[in-house]
Protein backbone atom coordinates (compact mmCIF):
# COMPACT_ATOMS: atom_id res chain seq x y z
CA UNK A 1 0.00 0.00 0.00
CA UNK A 2 2.97 2.34 -0.16
CA UNK A 3 4.07 4.36 -3.14
CA UNK A 4 6.74 7.01 -2.92
CA UNK A 5 6.96 6.49 0.83
CA UNK A 6 3.30 7.33 1.51
CA UNK A 7 0.96 4.75 3.01
CA UNK A 8 -2.26 5.57 1.15
CA UNK A 9 -4.37 3.36 3.39
CA UNK A 10 -3.15 5.36 6.40
CA UNK A 11 -3.97 8.59 4.56
CA UNK A 12 -7.51 7.44 3.75
CA UNK A 13 -8.18 6.19 7.28
CA UNK A 14 -6.68 9.35 8.80
CA UNK A 15 -8.76 11.59 6.53
CA UNK A 16 -11.96 9.71 7.36
CA UNK A 17 -11.14 9.82 11.06
CA UNK A 18 -10.38 13.54 10.82
CA UNK A 19 -13.75 14.17 9.18
CA UNK A 20 -15.43 12.05 11.85
CA UNK A 21 -13.61 13.98 14.56
CA UNK A 22 -15.04 17.18 13.13
CA UNK A 23 -18.54 15.74 13.08
CA UNK A 24 -18.29 14.77 16.74
CA UNK A 25 -16.59 18.06 17.70
CA UNK A 26 -19.30 20.23 16.20
CA UNK A 27 -22.09 18.02 17.55
CA UNK A 28 -20.67 18.74 21.00
CA UNK A 29 -19.73 22.40 20.45
CA UNK A 30 -22.22 23.31 17.70
CA UNK A 31 -24.41 25.63 19.74
CA UNK A 32 -21.44 27.45 21.28
CA UNK A 33 -19.84 27.65 17.81
CA UNK A 34 -22.97 29.18 16.27
CA UNK A 35 -23.17 31.70 19.12
CA UNK A 36 -19.47 32.60 18.70
CA UNK A 37 -20.02 32.91 14.95
CA UNK A 38 -23.13 35.05 15.44
CA UNK A 39 -25.27 32.68 13.38
CA UNK A 40 -28.21 30.36 13.96
CA UNK A 41 -29.30 27.09 12.37
CA UNK A 42 -31.45 28.95 9.85
CA UNK A 43 -28.39 30.91 8.68
CA UNK A 44 -26.35 27.72 8.30
CA UNK A 45 -28.59 25.43 6.29
CA UNK A 46 -26.53 22.42 5.17
CA UNK A 47 -25.20 22.69 1.63
CA UNK A 48 -23.06 20.07 -0.11
CA UNK A 49 -20.14 22.33 -1.12
CA UNK A 50 -18.65 22.81 2.38
CA UNK A 51 -18.80 19.07 3.04
CA UNK A 52 -17.13 18.27 -0.28
CA UNK A 53 -14.42 20.85 0.49
CA UNK A 54 -13.99 19.39 3.97
CA UNK A 55 -13.49 15.85 2.65
CA UNK A 56 -11.00 16.97 -0.01
CA UNK A 57 -9.08 19.15 2.44
CA UNK A 58 -8.96 16.33 5.01
CA UNK A 59 -7.40 14.11 2.33
CA UNK A 60 -4.79 16.75 1.49
CA UNK A 61 -4.09 17.37 5.17
CA UNK A 62 -3.64 13.65 5.90
CA UNK A 63 -1.41 13.22 2.85
CA UNK A 64 0.82 16.15 3.82
CA UNK A 65 0.99 15.03 7.45
CA UNK A 66 2.00 11.55 6.30
CA UNK A 67 4.77 13.10 4.22
CA UNK A 68 6.00 15.14 7.18
CA UNK A 69 5.89 12.20 9.57
CA UNK A 70 7.60 10.01 6.96
CA UNK A 71 10.51 12.44 6.88
CA UNK A 72 11.32 11.43 10.45
CA UNK A 73 12.63 8.15 9.06
CA UNK A 74 11.12 4.67 9.24
CA UNK A 75 12.33 3.96 12.77
CA UNK A 76 10.73 7.19 14.03
CA UNK A 77 7.26 6.68 12.53
CA UNK A 78 5.44 5.81 15.74
CA UNK A 79 2.13 6.57 17.39
CA UNK A 80 3.83 8.99 19.79
CA UNK A 81 5.75 10.81 17.07
CA UNK A 82 2.62 10.96 14.92
CA UNK A 83 0.68 12.62 17.73
CA UNK A 84 3.58 14.97 18.46
CA UNK A 85 3.92 15.87 14.77
CA UNK A 86 0.21 16.66 14.53
CA UNK A 87 0.40 18.85 17.64
CA UNK A 88 3.51 20.66 16.38
CA UNK A 89 1.94 21.36 12.98
CA UNK A 90 -1.10 22.73 14.79
CA UNK A 91 0.94 24.91 17.15
CA UNK A 92 3.32 26.19 14.49
CA UNK A 93 0.99 26.74 11.56
CA UNK A 94 -2.71 26.13 12.15
CA UNK A 95 -3.56 27.99 15.35
CA UNK A 96 -1.13 30.79 14.61
CA UNK A 97 -2.76 31.38 11.22
CA UNK A 98 -6.22 31.21 12.75
CA UNK A 99 -5.33 33.70 15.47
CA UNK A 100 -4.07 36.22 12.91
CA UNK A 101 -7.06 35.73 10.60
CA UNK A 102 -9.59 35.89 13.42
CA UNK A 103 -7.93 38.99 14.88
CA UNK A 104 -8.23 40.87 11.58
CA UNK A 105 -11.76 39.55 11.02
CA UNK A 106 -12.86 40.64 14.47
CA UNK A 107 -13.90 37.10 15.36
CA UNK A 108 -14.44 36.24 18.99
CA UNK A 109 -11.89 34.38 21.07
CA UNK A 110 -14.53 31.75 21.66
CA UNK A 111 -14.68 31.06 17.91
CA UNK A 112 -10.89 30.79 17.75
CA UNK A 113 -10.85 28.38 20.70
CA UNK A 114 -13.63 26.19 19.30
CA UNK A 115 -12.29 26.05 15.74
CA UNK A 116 -8.67 25.85 16.89
CA UNK A 117 -9.51 23.02 19.27
CA UNK A 118 -11.20 21.19 16.43
CA UNK A 119 -8.08 21.34 14.27
CA UNK A 120 -5.89 20.26 17.17
CA UNK A 121 -8.09 17.21 17.70
CA UNK A 122 -8.10 16.44 13.96
CA UNK A 123 -4.31 16.67 13.63
CA UNK A 124 -3.71 14.57 16.74
CA UNK A 125 -6.11 11.87 15.51
CA UNK A 126 -4.57 11.93 12.03
CA UNK A 127 -1.04 11.86 13.43
CA UNK A 128 -1.88 8.93 15.70
CA UNK A 129 -3.33 6.92 12.82
CA UNK A 130 -0.48 7.70 10.44
CA UNK A 131 2.08 6.99 13.15
CA UNK A 132 0.44 3.67 14.00
CA UNK A 133 -0.11 2.53 10.39
CA UNK A 134 3.20 3.86 9.16
CA UNK A 135 3.59 6.92 6.97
Amino acid sequence: MQFGGINYLAVLVAAAAGFGTGMIWYMVFGNAWMKALGKNQEDLKPKPAPFIAAVLCQLVMAFMLAGLIGHLGDAQVTLTNGVLSGALVWGGFVITTMIVNHAFQGASRALTLIDGGHWLAVLIVMGAIIGQFGA
